[in-house]
């Protein structure tokens, strides 16, 4: 029996996934649960289970292909059957090696039996149409309209036929950069971000969905840019490429960190503020503590705990901070969902600990130490890396003494931790040596104010240095 692999959805949001690494190839014998094959999609890199045991029969699609979620990406026979001992399996495996090889092997290969030249075009004109597979009896009964549609219509997937109509967008007037001018998302995304580049004299408020609800695509592309921007150069190519050099293509992952990172940049107006925090008091506690906090709780002992039960309680007085901006609103969260950037060693990732106000500091400890561990393992779910409300980056963890990170959107407001260094400082007018570290703060200053930044870090100091919660 063949069983269908397909492009699983990893969050609400997400509507394709690009396939970074099969871990099994054609004629391999696979366990159900098993790592297949490892996607990135806009939020997470994960690792993607076998749905069934049996022998790959085929991939359908090869490691750096981006398709919309439900495609078949692969075939498992699971009744066992050797993936080369019959017709079925090999001539799509053919096929796969064909299409990897390239134009020049399909020019030089002979050509197809008139069945299959045929079959091979109507399968093409389905994918160009269609996109990805549907119901059979779906296929039938829309043949003729479908083949009317794309005689008629520019060439698009349907998920940008979908963000189009949501976003009530006329693809006869968007550009096509694809192959063969093919629409793709970046094009729609690029068009729905026109109007709200352009002069917004006669445009209506800012729609508030009543009770808190999600305002939709439309009145989202209506109030904040949600566009792609393109990975530009500063200078032209020509100046670029000279002398020896290597060239290596960004990951998917490097993509979308440049692509967000770029979008903040212009989005926020970033300001900085600075401070430095007495760490004595929690470096002794933690040093004494450490042993039998990881023999108890069989989890290790951190300085990220302390910092968040800081901010989280920061949080609670200077609500801004822990905001949004949607065009001309406001949005004032009520949790303290507090995003922690992992680094990673093909990037970077912010997992997030939901409603971090309602956990002890030992939750906030197994809490920052399974996102940590399953982040570097790409065990994440979409739903792990999305809803923060706030940000915590720790570039001291490598000996920096401080950062200025960029605003992690929709966020209005990021602490960068330097490392907890010990250093001579004024007491009393005596000198004595104590842990310290700086804390930087980034913010929006649409919606924080520098003295409501101010406040917000002196409330975040004071609580580090007069630490009074029991910690085991």
């Amino acid at each position: 029996m063949a069983v269908d692999v397909v492009m699983p959805q990893m969050g609400e949001s997400i509507f394709e996934g690009t396939i970074t690494k099969w871990f099994k190839k054609p004629g391999d014998k696979v366990e159900r649960d098993e790592p297949l094959f490892e996607i990135s999609t806009d939020k997470v890199d994960a690792e993607i289970p076998a749905p069934s045991a049996g022998i790959l029969r085929e991939i359908k699609v090869a490691e750096g292909k981006t398709v919309p979620i439900q495609t078949v990406v692969a075939v498992i026979d699971a009744a066992g059957a050797s993936a080369t001992s019959s017709a079925p399996g090999a001539a799509p495996a053919a096929a796969a090696t064909a299409e990897a090889a390239g134009p020049a092997a399909l020019k030089a290969s002979p050509a197809p039996a008139p069945r299959a030249a045929a079959d091979a075009s109507a399968e093409k004109a389905s994918d160009r149409v269609v996109g990805h597979a549907e119901p059979e009896e779906e296929q039938e009964e829309d043949h003729q309209t479908e083949e009317k549609k794309a005689a008629d219509s520019p060439l698009s997937s349907p998920l940008v036929r979908r963000l189009a109509q949501e976003n009530h967008i006329d693809l006869s007037m968007v550009r096509g950069t694809g192959a063969g001018g093919r629409i793709s998302k970046k094009d729609i995304l690029a068009a729905m971000a026109e109007p709200a580049a352009a002069p917004a004299a006669d445009s209506k408020p800012a729609v508030t969905p009543p009770g808190g609800g999600d305002p939709g695509p439309a009145i989202l592309a209506q109030t904040v840019p949600v566009a792609r921007p393109p990975l530009e150069s500063a200078v032209p190519r020509e100046r670029i490429y000279f002398g020896h050099y290597q060239v290596q293509p960004l990951s998917v992952m490097r993509q979308r960190i440049a692509e967000h990172m770029v979008l903040s940049k212009r989005v926020s107006p970033h300001v900085y503020s600075i401070d430095e925090a007495d760490m004595t008091r929690i470096a002794r506690l933690r040093t004494a503590a450490q042993k039998d906090f990881s023999e108890k709780h069989q989890t290790k002992l951190t300085f990220m705990p302390f910092f968040v039960r800081a901010c989280v309680d920061a949080l609670r007085d200077f609500p801004t901070v822990n905001a949004s901006l949607d065009g001309t609103n406001v949005v004032l969260h009520d949790e303290a969902n507090v995003g922690i950037a992992v680094a990673l060693d093909w990037g970077l990732i912010v997992p997030v600990i939901k409603h971090a106000e309602e956990k002890n500091f030992l939750g906030l400890q197994r809490a920052i130490n399974d996102l940590a561990e399953r982040a570097r393992t790409k065990k994440l779910k979409t739903e792990e890396v999305q809803e923060s409300t706030f940000s915590i980056t720790n570039p001291g963890i490598f000996g920096g003494l401080m950062g200025l990170p960029i605003i992690n959107q929709p966020n209005v407001a990021i602490l960068g931790i330097g490392a907890v260094q010990k250093r001579p400082v004024v007491i009393d007018d005596a000198i004595a040596i104590r842990s310290m570290v700086y804390l930087t703060l980034s913010y929006d200053h649409r919606v924080v104010d520098g003295a409501v930044a101010h406040q917000f870090m002196g409330h975040v100091k004071k609580h580090l240095e007069t630490w009074t919660e029991e910690i085991l």
